[in-house]
């Protein structure tokens, strides 16, 4: 099967249901049009699905591997590599000043949902390099910018970020590595980091390393964590590399899935002097790593976005190719192809409509993101920041989340095949499991979503979200067409139970957080459910509105339409139903004694 970047429905996306023209209408970007942006994706396409794509199925049963100290990227990550650093497009959402091409960051966005659906083991490369490059332009003095970004916003150097330890996982307290002034301006670092995506590889003569450490004096807790930059390699005055840093890779982990990215064990100061700079202020190293974060997850929901569609991809093909059974009542005559068969159908429509939901989401933050900085007015700008926060745990879990049950519909499309790694169906299952993990597991999500999202303003956020909802649903229940009523009329019903979901969260925050938490998975299930689908049906309205135009595609645009009613009337009514399972509180759990789960 040759992967396609699904460039239509990326510029459909964007421009139909994630709002990208209010981008272009802002007048920040000044020389950004439609026609640039149509010639971006265009020539990502071709770079993703003709250098990236033919990597991805070979790096899984060749990966990265750790050499006399040295780890080696999978066959042709490194050629791939220098083709995406001279294309530029590393640098294209970073600012001019330091080398980058000033263009929305959503374009950037749109490149890694491409990117994650040619190969996920190599994307990921790339991704974490954004959040170190937005990290230092955050925090980073005159002397750091100068020294790291423009080669790290070219691509020449790469990024990562070093916050985990063996005891250290998602509770950052605990974290012990250590960085003792030297009295100079710089920090002797020691101590051991884990699952550290891209810690050492071969693409890139340096990498530059974001790590969390305490200072001696430091506050027990998370209060006491502070952020420093540690090059592989010295970097002296005039830009030129210097000697080796005592920061190694001793180990490449063995992983269920993402063969082609080398997780790496790290180890600072073991052999000698390990040498960092501070970035940021002494203690306030968890606000800078939320800037790195909260960027790396947006991209772990593209992640999710980019891996789903390839899933999805895989089985239509083999589902049109594979020829199997007979149609409904029909007892002689030659086979017919699997997709002919109604429940295959329903599981391709299933993946089909959950990518589309996904993308949606994802790049709807993406210009919520953009538009929170480069808005032409203050309340607009505030709007959107609301907007980019609330949805970016909902980028990341629900997007993740929906990505493998994608891929799991993918290998059973499938069928036994699936389960052959021969087919690549399983690939893309084994990938894709990561990504409701790391960067924060989907329950941290879930919880953020009920915590801060919620509660830190009262709810104020969320109800606003619903009130456009429902606004949008009560637009398509009024149009001509029976989908649009369907469509509309399930909406609605979504909408109101996500508004009896989150009012009685906020009654049951005040009397026990407990019931809150034990709520809050099936919360962002349905939150994203909902979201889900009031995009997608912005995309059916607007479908709606150009088919009847003259040199319409009528099937295309008919498409958006169907794939929203399936949706509606398969993922809405969830929605609808995981009120109760919202609303139970903390009482079924508490009431679970541990020796029932002990058989």
């Amino acid at each position: 099967m040759t992967h396609a970047t699904p460039v239509r429905d990326m510029r459909f996306a964007l421009n139909h249901m994630a709002g990208f023209p209010a981008l272009i209408r802002s007048g920040a970007y000044p020389d950004l049009s439609a026609d640039m942006v149509e010639a971006i994706l265009s020539e990502a396409a071709k770079f993703c699905d003709g250098v990236v794509a033919p990597l991805n199925a070979a790096s899984d049963r060749t990966p990265s591997r750790l050499e006399n100290g040295v780890v080696r990227t999978s066959p042709g990550f490194r050629e791939a590599y220098r083709h995406y650093v001279e294309g530029g497009w590393n640098s294209l959402a970073f600012p001019e000043e330091w080398g980058g091409q000033g263009l929305p960051g959503t374009l950037a966005n749109a490149l890694v949902d491409a990117l994650n659906g040619a190969s996920m083991s190599f994307a990921i490369g790339t991704t974490l390099t954004t959040g170190a490059v937005k990290a230092i332009l955050h925090a980073g003095t005159d002397e750091q910018k100068k020294t790291y970004l423009p080669k790290m916003v070219s691509g020449a150097w790469t990024g990562t970020m070093n916050l985990t330890e063996p005891q250290s996982g998602s509770d950052l307290s605990a974290l012990r590595a250590k960085a003792e002034p030297m009295g100079d301006g710089r920090y002797k670092i020691s101590g051991q980091k884990i699952f550290i995506t891209y810690g050492d590889h071969d693409m890139t003569d340096n990498i530059v390393h974001l790590v969390l450490a305490r200072l001696p004096d430091a506050p027990e807790g998370t209060a006491g964590i502070s952020m420093f930059i540690v090059p592989k390699f010295h970097v002296n005055a005039d830009g030129s590399l210097g000697p080796r840093n005592d920061a190694h890779c001793i180990k490449l982990e063995e992983k269920m899935g993402l063969h082609g990215s080398p997780t790496t064990v790290m180890v600072f100061g073991e052999r000698g002097a390990c040498i960092g700079t501070l970035l940021g202020e002494e203690n306030k190293g968890l606000k800078n790593m939320f800037v790195m974060m909260n960027a790396a997850r947006l991209d772990v929901g593209l992640q999710g976005v980019g891996v789903a569609e390839a899933a999805y991809q895989r089985a239509l093909s083999y589902a049109q190719e594979r020829r199997q059974g007979r149609a409904a009542g029909v007892k002689s005559g030659p086979m017919i192809a699997i997709y002919e068969h109604a429940d295959v159908r329903r599981m391709l429509y299933s993946m089909k409509s959950l990518v589309e939901a996904s993308r949606a989401i994802c790049y709807a933050n993406a210009v919520a993101y953009d538009l929170a900085r480069h808005a032409p007015d203050e309340t607009q700008r505030a709007k959107s920041k609301a907007l980019e926060e609330l949805l970016t745990p909902i980028s990341k879990g629900w997007s993740t989340d929906r990505a493998n049950d994608v891929a799991s519909l993918g290998v059973q499309v499938h069928g036994g095949m699936g389960y052959i790694e021969e087919t690549g169906a399983a690939q893309h299952m084994r990938d894709a499991r990561i990504a409701a993990i790391y960067e924060g597991t989907n329950g941290i999500q879930a919880m953020d979503l009920v915590g801060r999202k919620l509660q830190g303003d009262g709810g104020a956020a969320i109800k606003a979200y619903i009130q456009d909802v429902r606004e949008e649903a009560t637009i398509a229940k009024a149009g001509k067409r029976d989908e649009l009523k369907i469509i509309g009329a399930r909406l609605l019903e979504a909408a109101d139970a996500l508004k009896a979901s989150t009012d009685w969260l906020l009654d049951a925050a005040k009397i026990d957080q407990e019931h809150v938490l034990a709520g809050a998975t099936p919360y962002l299930k349905q939150f994203g459910n909902v979201a889900g689908g009031y995009y997608l049906a912005r995309g059916a309205l607007a479908a709606a509105l150009a088919i009847n135009e003259d040199g319409a595609d009528k099937a295309y645009l008919g498409s958006r339409i169907a794939i929203a009613r399936f949706y509606a009337e398969n993922f809405l009514t969830e929605a609808t139903g995981l009120t109760a399972a919202v609303t139970a509180g903390a009482g079924p759990i508490a009431r679970l004694d541990p020796a029932a789960l002990t058989g």
